[in-house]
């Protein structure tokens, strides 16, 4: 034992608290590349600013579906660190460039596309110096190919890019922290509708082609880039008013199959607006969007969050909720790495238990994160949730169910209105707004609005793998008529992770009624927390509220006092049941002596021997005072057998046998 903490307790609990009180939407993508690395920690030479993509798609509306395309991007960029060249991501298999110029200039520029690296190097006309503006315009084609980034089929034409697909649709730098703007001019057939990212600018017809012209005022991280199109898509808008500017609105568009009903995101979505913007600062974007695409057409999840458009395989509002927030926890803020997914999908899962309780009460968003944790307990993959293996990226039981239930326990920890001061303090900071973030980058966030260091939580929870194993005792001791001591010792026993500092209640029930709640911080292992009460105890419970969602748990009863009266001998009980398994109870009585220190009590050792004299346990071995005491043993880890009970007090000593039957 570490530390002793002791609590003065008089009637009612009167101490100070020391705190406050699935969707599965992706999984993993088939021939994926390396996921990790962030900008400062690479020293990247340079910063794209934005696209400016025109695409030719009108053919692959239509049978046999072809999956190629013609198009053109023009890149601009800021120079970093001064250079001559600059590396691209493109996917040799899905892309052929043909040609990179200079723009606006013109001059042709010499490339190299390589077939190992997926990368385009191309050598620029001079060196150009930090701070500098270049764009470069590369001509290319898309080959008929499959690659689960762009999908045409059934009259459908759409993208899906996480984590890493938009290289395999256009040459970019295809990381999440470097975000652009985006400006997308895409020719389709006049029978189409087409939406993307950002707002609608215009849309010019010719003859039997229609191209839509979209712009996003707001940088787009590549893999939030979306364009999704369909033969006969049925458009409608609804329009949320800002919560700063009632008469200023933004429209929330749903791209949607005739006969479809809508009505479950619809209904909802101007309410979940207002309900995220309070929680989370004011919508942050320019329109909002929810694009219908089935599975059949070669969507592969239940949903992906694109920035301003949505696509979801069914109209769930549950579904909705969790793609309608990552509109905050995503695409308003991306993670800055793979690594930090949970920022996004962590974030998201909690959204959606918050959405509940929102719409139904506490009770319904607490069944939602116990089923999180349920969920992370049959699936626990064994790492850290800030560390996820590359090939496991949206591993379901770990980055959205761990993630959330991490949040729920953060609030937990700091209360609803400091945690919810965090939520959005994070959420509107100018430093991550249209930008992104890492986990430290929350840490040092939520630290500086709750006023404390909150490293330690975010250490134990998401830079350490699984979770805690408590195995409790408590005692409950008759000291004098009206005067009864609790003795409480928190201890975790796995060794697959750190120790785990937590606040955590205590549920004190008495003979008289009216429980108490005792709040303490648990910081160290085997700590031993003493409460001393004018009224007699009867039972504990651990956590009763279960706000520790992520942890297993035993608690048992160590040394009872189980009756008033002062016994006037020793006495060693037979243990009940007997034989026994996998558990019994000891009894044994200490008598009052005259004159008696209270203070002092009597020197108490009980120990459990095999029939070969050696000793396999101490159930106790401290000063008791004057009373009966009742102790489990339990003997889950020992063979069948005969064994031996040695009860010493002063001169007193006795032993008697147990039988363990299994």
């Amino acid at each position: 034992m570490k530390k002793v903490v002791i609590f003065f307790i008089i009637g009612v609990f009167c101490c100070a608290n020391v705190f406050a009180q699935g969707y599965t939407e992706k999984i993993f993508k088939k021939n994926s590349v390396n996921i990790f690395g962030f900008r400062n920690t690479l020293g990247h030479s340079f910063n794209v600013l934005d696209y400016k993509l025109n695409i030719d798609v009108y053919n692959n509306f239509f049978s046999p579906y072809p999956k190629s395309y013609t198009a053109n991007v023009i890149i601009k960029f800021s120079v970093d660190t001064a250079l001559n060249n600059i590396n691209l991501n493109a996917v040799y298999t899905s892309l052929v460039i043909d040609s990179v110029r200079l723009y606006p200039a013109n001059t042709a520029l010499v490339f190299n596309h390589s077939s190992s690296t997926d990368l385009v190097n191309i050598t620029l006309n001079r060196v150009y110096n930090p701070g500098e503006v270049v764009q470069v315009r590369i001509y290319y084609r898309h080959n008929n190919v499959t690659d689960y980034a762009f999908y045409a089929s059934s009259g459908y034409v759409f993208t899906d890019f996480p984590p890493q697909g938009a290289r395999k649709f256009m040459p970019c730098w295809d990381e999440p922290y470097d975000k652009a703007t985006f400006d997308l001019t895409a020719k389709v057939p006049l029978s189409a509708r087409l939406g993307s990212n950002g707002r609608l600018n215009d849309s010019t017809v010719t003859g039997d082609t229609i191209y839509y012209h979209w712009i996003s005022r707001d940088p787009v991280a590549t893999y939030l880039m979306v364009m999704t199109g369909r033969v006969t898509y049925t458009l409608e808008d609804v329009y949320w008013h800002k919560i700063s500017n009632p008469v200023d609105s933004i429209p929330i568009r749903f791209y949607y199959n005739s006969g479809q009903s809508i009505a479950p995101v619809k209904n909802v979505i101007l309410d979940m607006t207002t309900f995220y913007s309070q929680k989370f600062g004011e919508y942050p974007f320019e329109k909002g969007g929810f694009a219908y695409v089935p599975s059949s057409a070669g969507f592969p999840w239940a949903g992906m969050e694109n920035q301003t458009l949505i696509t979801m395989y069914a109209w769930q509002e549950q579904l909705a909720a969790h793609e309608y927030s990552h509109m905050w926890f995503g695409d308003l803020i991306t993670c800055g790495t793979w690594p930090d997914v949970w920022l996004n999908e962590g974030f998201a899962t909690w959204v959606e238990a918050l959405w509940l309780e929102h719409k139904t009460g506490y009770a319904s968003y607490k069944s939602r994160i116990v089923n999180y944790a349920n969920q992370y307990f049959s699936g626990n993959p064994g790492w850290a949730l800030n560390n996820p293996p590359m090939n496991d990226l949206y591993n379901y039981a770990m980055v959205y169910c761990k993630g959330a239930c991490v949040l729920h326990m953060l609030r937990y920890v700091l209360g609803d209105t400091v945690f919810f001061n965090c939520m959005k303090s994070y959420a509107t900071d100018t430093l991550y707004k249209y930008k992104s973030a890492v986990t430290d980058d929350f840490t040092v966030k939520i630290s500086s609005v709750a006023g404390q260091n909150l490293t330690w939580f975010m250490d134990e929870w998401v830079k350490q793998p699984n979770h805690p194993v408590y195995q409790n005792t408590y005692s409950i001791i008759y000291i004098s008529p009206g005067n009864y001591q609790l003795k409480f010792i928190a201890k975790q026993t796995q060794t697959n992770s750190s120790f785990h500092k937590m606040p955590i209640v205590l549920k004190v029930s008495f003979t008289s009624g009216n429980d108490s709640l005792l709040n303490i911080m648990n910081d160290a292992n085997n700590q031993e927390f003493n409460f001393y009460f004018n009224r007699q105890p009867t039972t504990l419970l651990f956590d009763p509220n279960n706000d520790i969602v992520i942890k297993s748990a035993t608690t048992s009863i160590g040394i009872k006092e189980i009756t008033n009266e002062i016994p006037t001998e020793y006495k060693l009980f037979q243990n009940f049941p007997n034989p026994f398994n996998p558990s019994t109870k000891i009894k044994f009585s200490i008598p009052q002596h005259t004159p008696y220190p209270l203070s002092r009590g009597e020197n108490v050792s009980l120990k459990i021997y095999d029939i070969t004299g050696k000793e396999i346990a101490t159930l106790v071995n401290e000063a008791l005072q004057p009373g009966m005491y009742e102790v489990t043993f339990d003997g889950t880890n020992l063979p069948s057998g005969i064994y031996f009970y040695r009860f010493s007090a002063g001169d007193f000593s006795d032993v008697k046998k147990l039988i363990l039957l299994k």
